[in-house]
């Protein structure tokens, strides 16, 4: 059954989630800021796992939030604003924070960085236009890629076979060349389709003035 709600409603429990996971943020951000300062190396290793461990649960409350406010139908304005918010904030000032541990190299966080600066961009575009360009599926991969090999880095220690440090470069990599197909991919479709609904408006402000 869903749950019908005000598009102005603050809240309920998407839009909880969501802020929960901007409250993780200074988490994970002062658990590696104290493993950069690394007054007392032999906490390192734990800050490191629990900066990881908090920005994988705020990953997945990325997901649920979403997926709750679409099942039961109460998506709100104030949800679709801050959820973008707070996954940019998540995932870039983790990026920054593992580029000062030199755990990520600076031109891969200038590129993930810029191709969200330049995506937010379009989408406001698109906004302003009145269309819509879904999100593709490279952009969903990447998305998952990327909040999986961060919390990689952030441990920055083997578990059981597995070379996170080595895992978490690759995936970030992999993100990186991912995040320019993606929006190379978006690029095309927005314009096609804002030419599209130029071409309509042209054409309905013509017949008007008929």
């Amino acid at each position: 059954m869903s749950e019908h709600s005000s598009d102005l409603e603050i809240d309920n429990l998407p839009n909880r989630l969501t802020i929960l996971r901007l409250a993780m943020v200074p988490v994970v951000l002062a658990c590696l800021y104290g493993a950069a300062l690394n007054i007392v190396p032999s906490w390192n290793s734990t800050l490191g796992w629990t900066a990881a461990w908090i920005f994988a649960a705020a990953s997945v409350t990325d997901f649920f939030d979403g997926y709750i406010a679409r099942k039961r139908g109460i998506v709100t304005v104030f949800g679709s604003f801050i959820d973008p918010i707070a996954d940019k904030f998540l995932t870039v000032s983790s990026l920054i924070m593992l580029q000062a541990l030199d755990r990520v190299p600076a031109f891969i966080v200038i590129i993930l960085v810029l191709r969200e600066m330049y995506m937010t961009s379009l989408r406001l575009l698109a906004t302003n236009e009145g269309i819509s360009v879904p999100v593709s599926n490279l952009g969903k991969w990447k998305t998952a890629i990327q909040m999986i090999g961060i919390p990689m880095l952030m441990a920055n220690e083997a578990w059981w076979i597995f070379p996170f440090p080595i895992l978490g470069t690759i995936l970030i990599y992999a993100a990186s060349i991912l995040s320019l197909w993606s929006a190379i991919s978006y690029s095309i479709n927005m314009i096609a389709k804002l030419k599209q609904s130029r071409a309509v408006k042209k054409s309905n402000l013509k017949e008007a003035n008929e």
